[in-house]
């Protein structure tokens, strides 16, 4: 009997999806995402959109654990609840891995912004990563390509070539 193979969730705005706080994206380039996709390995997420926040909207930054904008906005309940949905997703779908955009304040899984809206990145994590990880989901950034792979089972110099844009 043979296992359905590993999916990923990915954050939507590595896959060139304009989700990001400012409208835009931060698409890698990556041959072995792209195959991984092909295959129907990979289910793209943004959670601030899924959250209920548009797009565009205000830059926003974690506060222990509060998120909010620099007007003073407090966001920690979309914040909080495109977490829970992430964790959803990958609880129904039996997803064990996920790539998340480094640096957010929902996906960062190794350096967020300092939460003075300073452009100063800490060691910390996003709540997104977070929750997924409290609950034994791998989380890698788009830095941790090889290892994303190696954790997968696949050739990790495969995922070497991928660099972001």
């Amino acid at each position: 009997m043979s296992a359905d193979p590993a999916r990923v969730l990915v954050s939507a705005c590595l896959l060139g999806q304009p989700v990001r706080y400012d409208g835009h994206s931060k698409g890698i380039v990556s041959d072995w995402l792209s195959a991984l996709g092909a295959e129907g390995r990979v289910l793209a997420f943004c959670p601030e959109v899924a959250g209920g926040l548009p797009t565009p909207r205000p830059p926003a930054e974690r506060q222990d654990e509060r998120v909010v904008t620099a007007s003073g906005l407090d966001v920690t309940a979309e914040f909080d609840r495109g977490a829970e949905l992430a964790l959803a997703i990958c609880q129904v779908q039996g997803i064990r891995f996920a790539l998340l955009k480094e640096g957010s304040p929902s996906c960062g899984s190794g350096r967020i912004y300092n939460g003075r809206f300073e452009g100063v990145s800490v060691v910390g994590e996003g709540k997104t990563t977070a929750l997924l990880r409290r609950h034994g989901i791998a989380v890698f950034s788009e830095n941790q390509l090889a290892e994303l792979a190696s954790a997968l089972s696949l050739d990790p110099s495969l995922a070497a070539t991928g660099s972001g844009s």
